[in-house]
């Protein structure tokens, strides 16, 4: 596994689907410490992260992770407690959470919210998706965190909550 470094030459090329699928993997490896694990599972954004998330950062995240450290603690123990079912690229965030009935008020209160309450709200659904044992597009969950543009912000919003209610009518018909 190589170390993600946007200022190098290889992580120019690096997109956040293979940052994130390096990631859940990392993650899921037999060989990954099961305490390391543990501890990222544990972690709270409103808190000091534990060393073991340091060692991970600086090792595997972008150069630039510290821009937007309570972002990246939100994302890897989110990933972490939902390991080994983490990342699924064919399962749109909105169509999964359709398939298992997540209420449209939590929905609509996740993709409102903004900070810490964003990550406290991120980690709730996460572990609703983790009870059901399903791996879901982590690129989806890492745009909520780490998209800071208005614009893209809203599109990202607009492709969830279109697969959300894409997914209901078709369950409905």
């Amino acid at each position: 596994m190589q170390n993600v470094q946007p200022e190098s030459a290889q992580a120019q090329t690096d997109s956040l689907p293979s940052i994130i699928g390096q990631i859940s993997g990392m993650i899921t490896s037999d060989h990954f410490p099961n305490g390391d694990r543990a501890a990222l599972k544990r972690m709270h954004p409103s808190k000091e992260p534990p060393l073991s998330f340091y060692r991970f950062a600086f090792r595997h995240l972008p150069q630039s992770w510290q821009r937007q450290q309570k972002a990246w603690q939100t994302l890897l123990t989110g990933m972490a407690l939902m390991s080994p079912y983490i990342h699924r690229p064919d399962q749109p965030l909105g169509k999964l959470l359709a398939d298992e009935h997540y209420s449209e008020a939590r929905l609509e209160r996740l993709l409102a919210a903004e900070g810490e309450i964003r990550n406290t709200l991120l980690l709730r659904m996460v572990r609703f998706l983790a009870a059901k044992k399903q791996a879901v597009n982590w690129v989806d969950v890492a745009g909520l965190l780490l998209t800071c543009d208005p614009q893209k912000r809203e599109r990202l919003h607009l492709r969830i909550a279109g697969d959300y209610y894409k997914n209901l009518k078709e369950k409905e018909q």
